[in-house]
């Protein structure tokens, strides 16, 4: 296929092989720039923009996939935002197409645009970000009534019956100990039955005060733990 075919995606980065990402496959991220949210523990800031200086062309990308055949199993979409971009569902059914198992890891902020992606035969997985209770988004993103479009967009990925998790990540500077009992809550309320729960890292995060605010990593005492697991199957990662 001639490059001037593929879609057209702004590429910010490319990670070649992680197991991390996807539990049991040895993955590539490919990290899409773009997100209109402003996330204030956001380690990916760089990717903000939509467009940015020394972006890496999409057939490149396809290359270094084709390259890798064999050797990882999966590609991952993630950001940024990756449904910022119109033409992911696109290149979600090319990468596919080359025989991965696709994912897509999303904030949800568009429902519109993640359903467009949910309903692409290729995806395998969804993780989608939980902020904060859907009420109090913009203690996070910044962004007034963002928690309407993610809660439709927990919504779609429910309805959906793509492989997904909900994930919170957690400094107790941002989230206290009520709102992790709230997102529990409205996760089991709307029928989600297991909560990735990714403790705060302060490396790649941008903001000083968020590093050194609190003693790192950052913990859930145990009684508080066994109360949201008695609400909802429990994750917790990140821990030393």
């Amino acid at each position: 296929m001639p490059d001037g075919e593929h879609p057209r995606l702004r590429v910010g980065g490319f990670e070649p092989l992680t197991t991390l990402e996807w539990s049991g496959r040895l993955s590539a991220v490919v990290f899409l720039q773009g997100c209109p949210w402003k996330c204030r523990y956001c380690h990916n800031a760089e990717l903000t923009p939509l467009t940015a200086p020394g972006m890496t062309p999409w057939p490149a990308i396809l290359r270094e996939l084709e390259a890798r055949r064999g050797f990882i199993d999966a590609v991952i979409f993630s950001g940024g935002e990756p449904t910022a971009q119109s033409e992911l569902p696109a290149a979600l059914s090319e990468v596919a197409a080359m025989g991965f198992a696709v994912a897509v890891h999303s904030n949800g902020y568009a429902p519109r645009k993640l359903r467009a992606a949910l309903e692409c035969g290729g995806l395998g997985q969804v993780a989608m970000d939980i902020k904060a209770p859907f009420e109090e988004y913009p203690l996070i993103t910044q962004v007034p009534a963002s928690g309407r479009g993610a809660w439709e967009s927990a919504m779609a990925v429910l309805a959906s019956g793509v492989e997904h998790e909900f994930r919170t990540t957690y400094h107790p500077a941002l989230l206290t100990h009520n709102h992790l009992r709230a997102i529990a809550r409205e996760l089991a309320e709307i029928g989600a039955e297991r909560w990735v729960v990714q403790l705060f890292r302060a490396e790649g995060c941008p903001v000083r005060w968020l590093r050194e605010s609190i003693a790192l990593p950052a913990r859930i005492p145990g009684e508080l733990r066994e109360e949201l697991a008695g609400v909802i199957t429990l994750d917790v990662r990140g821990e030393a």
